[in-house]
């Protein structure tokens, strides 16, 4: 057979072009087009082995045209076009909201866009996402010129021939990709859990392959890798030192209210400025000045965003590498903060002024152990700013709830999901009157940061604060905060481009310009400094300020179980973080592989990393945190996959 092929191409390969104008042109624009995505997002267009990922995938997918009779090919070559496209265009969407490529797992989660529209189109939807459009009608133009003449006369029987040889050199191709890759690649490439990393060594088209089969693995592998994957998880927790260790916060806590405020969009930096004197933040920045303030507090998240942030705050463990939680695990077992304290007597609710069915919270927050979610339905929507209730609003009806709550129970755990500052931050007359302009030396007045995004942005900050300021005044004088603990942390960043900070950071108030990139004072908004600034507040707040103290310590979602818990006198034994007042370096595992510590920020995609500290860093220090990253992400993925706890319940029932 190989013969065959080689005396065909030797022979014919002049008519073999000839009459095969049309898989050409598809080939090599549906390359193109994965190339040119490759471009806008990972900046690795021309790199070798990408191009091969998806030179050997698209050859073995357009092999099957020689399948069909000659003048239905093009039907099936549009169809792999616009397929191929839509990847294309789908990832270029996701990659500029997510820093990341979209997986088929999360079809599901795609619903939640009907509830935040005006973000995706204003926010995400770019005139570079359509510009993937060319290859298909590229095709129907070439085709169109051909119709009419004998191109369509082939031969019938040298179709099997052309078959076989396109599969063989795509395999051939394969085969080189293969060897050209490093153990560690090989390996990732069915891992995922860095899509970035996939895609920029790959291809796009390989790495949605992959995504397929991984997709459908969990459905299969339930079964074949159950064993495995239970193992993995047991491994790590038996040689996982304990939670349990007591420190000066130890059950300082116990036995008070809890009211846990979910700050949506709201990062750090934004408490530490000021607009004509005026602080952004006034109320944020009180409360941190009067409590526990945890300065290097970082969101977790995947493409679950808000949803990820209650889960992994709620259980310790890390979001899911493919898919959401939310959606696609949200009835697996977990341990909880929720449920931990429902053992201590605790009635525990949450409360949110959109649908329940969003992030499918009305299943999700049964699971994580809350008793009752106060959803839309149990609200007057009597102001509404951006996706729904005000936020003022939301709090001034949600007080009357918890003082309700509060004389039916005697201790409650209560979480209250904010919505008003939430992308697109177009809502500026209705966020109030809060100016983010400035003035030169001779107290003339400058824009500065108005009409921009990121100024509106901190327009909705402000007013998320006031209404925080608003919902702790009122829940004083309805005495609510006398044997109760405020928690209020940030769900994760605004997802604002790295040029929006340009203007802030660069603004040069006597000419109203930006200074120049040469100028000794220009502040490069780079990689490592804009992925530093997505560090979100965490603050717990007591009116007898019981608790009081700045905390530097780098730190993650997953540590607030540990930590808050042992204020509160629980613990689960199945956390992933740390309490972190019981260790001097702690380690944040985002779910791509990239880790922070106090010394380093790692980039896992690049594998390469920013120290942090005025030390050498060891090659030993990279090395077991990498691994320790991995870690954490497998057992995290294996935990929630295979639903661990039912699993162990079901040993229990057993013995």
């Amino acid at each position: 057979m190989h013969n065959k092929i080689k005396q065909f191409f030797k022979n014919d390969y002049k008519q073999y072009f000839k009459s095969n104008i049309l898989f050409f042109c598809a080939l090599f624009s549906i390359i193109l087009n994965g190339l040119l995505l490759r471009i806008f997002t990972v900046n690795n267009g021309f790199e070798l082995k990408p191009l091969l990922g998806d030179f050997a995938l698209i050859l073995f997918l357009l092999s099957f045209m020689y399948l069909i009779k000659p003048k239905k090919r093009i039907i099936y070559i549009v169809i792999i076009s616009v397929f191929c496209s839509a990847i294309c265009i789908i990832n270029s969407m996701y990659y500029t909201f997510y820093s990341s490529f979209a997986s088929v797992s999360l079809i599901a989660t795609s619903f939640q866009i009907s509830d935040v529209g005006d973000a995706v189109v204003q926010n995400v939807l770019q005139i570079k996402d359509f510009f993937f459009l060319w290859q298909p009608i590229f095709i129907l133009v070439i085709h169109n010129l051909l119709k009419n003449k004998p191109y369509y006369k082939i031969k019938k029987e040298k179709s099997d021939i052309k078959f076989k040889g396109t599969i063989f050199s795509s395999l051939i191709l394969l085969i080189l990709l293969t060897v050209l890759l490093n153990p560690v690649e090989i390996g990732r490439f069915f891992q995922l859990w860095n899509r970035e990393f996939s895609v920029s060594k790959f291809g796009v088209y390989l790495y949605q392959t992959s995504d397929i089969v991984s997709s459908i693995k969990p459905k299969v592998s339930i079964i074949f890798g159950y064993d495995n994957a239970i193992k993995n998880v047991n491994d790590f927790y038996e040689n996982k030192s304990s939670n349990l260790k007591e420190n000066k916060y130890t059950n300082i806590l116990k036995d008070r209210n809890v009211i846990m405020i979910h700050a949506e969009s709201i990062q750090q930096f934004t408490m530490g400025l000021k607009f004509n004197g005026e602080e952004l933040t006034p109320n944020l920045n009180k409360l941190a000045n009067n409590g526990l303030n945890f300065t290097n507090f970082y969101a977790q998240v995947g493409v679950g965003t808000s949803s990820d942030t209650e889960f992994t705050i709620s259980t310790s463990l890390l979001p899911v590498s493919s898919g959401t939680v939310a959606i696609s695990y949200w009835n697996r077992e977990f341990i909880t903060m929720q449920k931990l304290l429902k053992d201590k007597s605790y009635y525990t609710f949450s409360m949110h002024g959109n649908n329940g069915d969003f992030w499918n919270r009305n299943n999700f927050h049964k699971t994580l152990g809350y008793d009752e979610l106060y959803d839309k339905k149990y609200y007057e929507i009597d102001e509404e700013i951006g996706l729904g209730l005000s936020d003022k609003s939301f709090f001034r009806q949600s007080t009357n709830m918890i003082k309700e709550i509060s004389l039916n129970n005697k201790k409650y755990f209560g979480t209250l999901i904010m919505l008003t500052n939430h992308t697109p931050f177009d809502k500026i007359e209705e966020y109030g009157n809060f100016p983010v302009s400035g003035k030169k030396s001779n107290g003339d007045e400058v824009p500065y940061m108005e009409g921009t995004t990121l100024g509106n942005y901190f327009k909705a900050v402000h007013y998320a604060d006031a209404a925080i300021g608003e919902f702790i005044e009122s829940l004083d004088k309805q005495g609510l905060l006398e044997n109760t603990v405020i928690v209020i942390y940030g769900d994760h960043d605004a997802r604002l481009y790295k040029k929006d900070y340009e203007r802030l950071y660069n603004y040069d108030f006597e000419t109203d310009t930006i200074i120049s990139q040469d100028d000794d004072n220009y502040i490069d908004v780079d990689y490592y400094s804009y992925e530093l600034n997505r560090k979100v507040p965490f603050i717990i707040y007591t009116k007898d300020g019981i608790v009081n103290e700045e905390v530097n310590t780098v730190m993650g979602m997953y540590d607030v179980l540990p930590t808050l818990g042992n204020m509160l006198g629980i613990n689960s034994k199945y956390a992933l973080g740390n309490d972190i007042f019981n260790l001097k370096d702690n380690i944040v595992v985002f779910p791509n592989g990239n880790w922070l510590s106090n010394k380093v920020y790692f980039n896992n995609q690049k594998r390469e990393y920013l120290s942090l500290s005025n030390e050498p860093i060891s090659k030993i220090y990279i090395d077991e945190n990498c691994k320790l990253a991995e870690t954490y992400v497998s057992v995290s993925n294996d935990f929630i996959t295979y639903d661990y706890i039912n699993h162990i319940n079901e040993i229990q029932l057993v013995r």
